[in-house]
């Protein structure tokens, strides 16, 4: 069995812009270290919540540089989808080759043949695992359940917030990643490998107790849930400013 990117909390870890809208590699590093210090396990960079879509493939990979340079020893995992394979398979390359331990990847919308796709992602991964991603309607297209077992990936990461699909997904036997903070102590009483939560960036502890089956903790999300939801992601970034001082500019909306 493969061995777990790794187990417990990780953050979907936004992405900071400086004021003339240029990406702030500095301070998004820096706030991703500074979760790292919080507990938190693994980095997930330029995904959804980070603004992938707004984001240049060179944008992409200077954040995956620069997070991986400032939280050495900690998994980082990169967005890497793409509207077609042709770009996803470039984003896959340039992720790893900037320093990434593993991909994360949507399938395209209508995608035809998910066992052809993912097999290119994974070809151009090399040695680097290659995660599915499930967030039909944010992200691409839905990850099927009936298609899991053929996909070659090490794991997917599900976003949906569907207590029976996560049951399913973790009777298929592969690494179980859930991406959405209600669902937090339930993945971790399952015995889920881990959350990547965009919420991390604000509450990281109230994340972490959850995991670890803190009922309180869990009511206690509720709240900011809601609020990183309010106009996404900029009710995310207030509330991550209003903890920690961060920027709140952003690409999108």
């Amino acid at each position: 069995m493969t061995e777990p990117l790794w187990r417990g909390v990780g953050v979907a870890l936004v992405t900071l812009f400086e004021p003339d809208g240029a990406v702030d590699l500095a301070a998004t590093a820096a706030h991703a270290g500074r979760l790292v210090e919080l507990g938190v396990r693994g980095l997930l960079v330029a995904g959804s919540t980070g603004e992938a879509d707004a984001l240049t493939d060179d944008e992409r990979a200077e954040l995956v540089a620069a997070v991986r340079a400032a939280c050495p020893g900690v998994p980082v995992l990169a967005g890497a989808s793409g509207a077609w394979a042709g770009p996803a398979v470039a984003r896959v390359a340039a992720a790893v080759k900037a320093g990434a331990d593993a991909v994360l990847v949507a399938p395209p919308r209508r995608c035809l043949d998910p066992v052809g796709f993912y097999s290119a992602m994974v070809e151009a991964a090399g040695d680097a695992p290659v995660f599915a991603y499930h967030f039909p309607g944010v992200a691409g297209d839905a990850v099927a359940l009936e298609d899991l077992p053929r996909l070659p990936v090490a794991g997917v990461k599900d976003s949906s917030a569907e207590p029976e699909r996560l049951l399913a997904e973790l009777a298929w036997g592969g690494q179980v990643f859930v991406g959405t903070s209600s669902l937090v102590a339930y993945a971790g009483m399952l015995g889920a490998t881990g959350a990547i939560l965009a919420v991390a960036n604000a509450a990281p502890e109230d994340c972490l107790a959850a995991w670890a089956g803190d009922a309180a903790a869990q009511r206690r999300l509720l709240g900011p849930h809601r609020t990183a939801r309010t106009r996404f992601p900029h009710g995310l970034k207030r509330l991550t400013a209003d903890r920690f001082g961060t920027p709140t500019r952003s690409r999108l909306g």
